[in-house]
């Protein structure tokens, strides 16, 4: 039985993990996109490393795209498998693959006005938003903590809390030799522990073999309570101390949510001022659509609290915005106001223009509140650029620029040693840490040495081992 790396390794994006059975059977962990550097990150995404027809089953930790976004790509290389999740993750593909194949279809047209220009020959889409809408039919949806048999195997997710549907994946896969099977938790992207809205990460089956993510192994994050005063200093600063625009680039789905139930929260407790918040996302707005669906992820303190307050994802001077039209209209608007918008790091998406329109005036705060990789406007930014280029323009940085990490849906160094602490040291014969920067990991596998496991591995892109 073999694994390979094949994405996510001393990296943050891109998760793929490729186990081949004794028998022969293909398990693909996650099919993720490359992110963070537009259309640069096509030869990345489109080099696999395996051939999709031969792929037998993708167990689908969550639909975050990092993580998902390229289903709709080995579908149509002849990937003709099963893909397994939970049913929160599969309604969550169903809108954020197609609007991924949306915005492939979008980069490809600048991308390949760059290439004519150059004189090199034009690319397709890796996937079209039709594509991705083919691609649901393939899904097969498990709820947590039921074990599914399947063939030479077994899967059961057991909630991890990062977002709604996310899962640890726990294996069961049966040897040749005839011994007990060899169990192997991937972990996936960890949640919080404590979070406004969904349940506290879970603990997973005893494993031989733990895939663990790293994406904040080396810092500890601010309570939650104290990022909501946070946040109500930065709206009081922005929106009546400048009458500015308080800016928030926010992923569609998880770190959307979070921020509009604080500011419900902070409305319902009548300390936000009355001034006019913005959720300019289509993704955002149905992604919240389905939150409101799935009721049993939430956690205790949340469900007690729509005992009251049955919506907490609206409230009086929070409008969602779909069309394009009401979007550029913000642009005109010279009233203070707070616009949360995707994409989290500044890529793509409405707050790309938001960000070029009000970046260069001193009204405007830009709040950072999750990761951005390394490539990516939003890391420019939040690491204190003086100028950047947004859309090819230069822009100088007049806008006051915050950052708030405790609204991360990633667990922090202290919550991921938590996460795994209840595994038997003795039992685990070696944990792979994944899905961080190579600094990050490096801190973290000290970290797990630490705290009684032996064998901690950081593999390299392409790595096979053997188990």
């Amino acid at each position: 039985m073999t694994i390979e790396f094949l994405g996510a390794a001393k990296e943050v994006t891109g998760s793929k993990h490729l186990i081949t059975t004794d028998s022969g059977t293909k398990i693909l962990l996650d099919c993720g996109l490359y992110q963070g550097k537009g259309l640069e990150t096509y030869n990345d995404n489109t080099d696999l490393g395996f051939d999709p027809k031969e792929i037998d089953y993708l167990i689908l930790s969550h639909a975050h795209i990092d993580h998902s976004g390229l289903i709709p790509y080995i579908i149509k290389l002849g990937f003709n498998g099963t893909i397994v999740s939970t049913p929160a993750t599969r309604d969550l593909c169903a809108i954020m693959l197609p609007d991924s194949g949306r915005i492939q279809e979008l980069d490809t047209i600048t991308f390949n006005k760059k290439r004519e220009k150059q004189g090199l020959p034009t690319v397709s889409p890796i996937y079209t938003e039709e594509d991705a809408r083919l691609s649901m039919q393939y899904f097969v949806s498990v709820p947590y903590d039921r074990e599914m048999r399947l063939g030479d195997f077994s899967v059961m997710f057991t909630d991890n809390g990062h977002i709604l549907g996310s899962a640890t994946c726990n294996l069961k896969i049966n040897s040749n030799d005839g011994k007990e099977p060899v169990r192997i938790a991937f972990t996936g992207d960890i949640g919080r522990y404590n979070g406004r809205i969904l349940k506290t990460p879970q603990p997973f089956p005893q494993a031989d073999y733990i895939i663990m993510e790293s994406t904040y192994g080396d810092r500890e994050h601010k309570p939650v309570t104290q990022s909501d005063d946070d946040l109500l200093d930065v709206v009081n600063y922005t929106c009546i101390n400048k009458g500015g625009k308080l800016i928030i680039p926010s992923f569609a789905v998880g770190r959307s949510q979070e921020i509009i139930s604080a500011l419900n929260n902070l409305w319902e407790e009548g300390r936000l001022p009355s001034i006019d918040v913005y959720v300019d996302s289509p993704l955002s707005v149905n992604a919240t659509n389905i939150f409101r669906l799935h009721t049993e992820c939430f956690n205790s303190d949340m469900i007690e609290f729509m005992r009251t307050d049955p919506d907490p994802f609206g409230f009086d001077r929070l409008r969602y915005i779909q069309s394009s039209k009401e979007s550029k209209e913000l642009n005109f608007s010279m009233d203070p106001c707070i616009i949360i918008s995707a994409s989290g790091m500044m890529e793509a998406g409405r707050v790309k223009h938001h960000i070029a329109n009000n970046i260069e005036k001193k009204s405007t705060t830009i709040l950072g509140v999750g990761y951005c990789s390394p490539t990516t406007l939003g890391h420019k930014i939040l690491r204190g650029d003086k100028m950047v280029s947004i859309f090819g323009t230069a822009h100088k940085v007049n806008a006051d620029i915050r950052k708030l990490e405790s609204y991360s849906a990633h667990a922090d160094c202290k919550e991921l040693l938590h996460f795994i602490d209840h595994q038997n040291r003795q039992t685990v014969k070696k944990v792979f840490v994944v899905h961080g920067e190579e600094i990050t990991q490096n801190k973290f596998a000290k970290s797990l040495k630490e705290n009684g496991f032996e064998n901690v591995y950081i593999p390299s892109k392409g790595d096979k081992v053997k188990l």
